[in-house]
């Protein structure tokens, strides 16, 4: 993993080095199963296609734009996160992120995208790999991003692959967007932390991920808080927001493509919407934790007196 770019300069806490060489080793087999290289970067052509490359994937709508070449460039000289993926000379993937201090600071992981040409390579897994080593090498042990939650390749990517936790949901967190991904969809996200120390996150970076059967689950007596319809329609189950919960896991199902729905029934993908955000985020502040999910559209949840 080339790192050399961006020297360490702030003074960094006890971090112990085996687990150092341990994340640049899973971020360099992690690129090379990618067949990439990820380095952070600060030249102005770089940064200039970086913003070029998000506004290709997000197609924001009017005058707004996503990243601008001066803001990645101000956030490369305060010492943020910039990095890039690159076969040969092409950049094919990029991620930022709003870096504070140890100790009283951690990595924010803001936007992360890759090329449509690249996609299926495990490029943004190799970014993310490449971002714990980073953040690691600086002292920093957490780092925390959000997604939408509807989404369910992002689920599975963040919750199984990289074995980040949810934290927090946050209704329409960004307010309407209205870009070619989110249409004028409520945004809201999902907040998850990585604790870069952790077992199972360093074994998630080195491919051995998180995995939860949820058909296994339901058949040992997890109970279905939000299900789909034969239509595929939310079906709301055992729990609502205020609701009374009697089991102990709970399983709560997203739609396969919401953003294939979003364009083809708006009105369906809006019902999601509401039911998730009742439904996941009530289990959320009434104490339960998200504790895996499955390809298959399922988050698995246990209330944590039970863990």
């Amino acid at each position: 993993m080339t790192d050399s770019s961006a020297a360490v300069t702030r003074p960094v806490p006890d971090i112990d080095d085996r687990l150092v060489s341990d994340a640049l080793a899973a971020a360099d087999a992690a690129a090379g199963a990618a067949g990439c290289q990820v380095r952070p970067i600060t030249a102005l052509a770089d940064l200039d296609a970086v913003s070029r490359l998000f506004e290709g994937i997000w197609k924001p709508g009017g005058e707004n734009s996503l990243v601008t070449t001066e803001l990645l460039r101000a956030m490369d000289k305060a010492g943020n996160y910039v990095a890039a993926a690159f076969d040969g000379e092409a950049l094919v993937g990029a991620c930022i992120g709003f870096f504070g201090p140890p100790p009283h600071g951690a990595l924010h992981s803001h936007i992360a995208g890759v090329a449509a040409r690249a996609r299926g390579r495990s490029v943004g897994f190799a970014l993310k790999a490449h971002q714990r080593a980073w953040a690691l090498r600086r002292g920093a042990t957490q780092v925390s991003w959000t997604f939408d939650p509807l989404v369910r390749r992002n689920a599975y990517f963040n919750i199984a692959k990289l074995a980040a936790l949810p934290a927090e949901y946050l209704p329409n967190f960004y307010g309407r967007m209205n870009d070619g991904i989110n249409g004028a969809d409520d945004t809201d996200r999902l907040l998850v932390d990585w604790p870069l120390a952790e077992a199972d996150v360093a074994a998630a970076c080195h491919g051995r991920h998180r995995l939860v059967d949820g058909g296994a689950e339901r058949a040992a007596g997890a109970g279905v808080a939000l299900d789909t319809t034969a239509h595929g329609w939310p079906s709301p189950g055992l729990v609502t927001a205020s609701g009374p919960v009697s089991a102990s896991r709970v399983l709560v199902a997203v739609p396969e493509d919401i953003e294939r729905l979003r364009r083809s029934d708006p009105e369906c993908a809006a019902a999601w919407r509401s039911a998730l955000r009742d439904t996941l985020g009530g289990l959320l502040t009434g104490g339960w934790q998200v504790t895996g999910f499955d390809r298959a559209g399922w988050y698995s949840l246990v209330r944590k007196d039970a863990q």
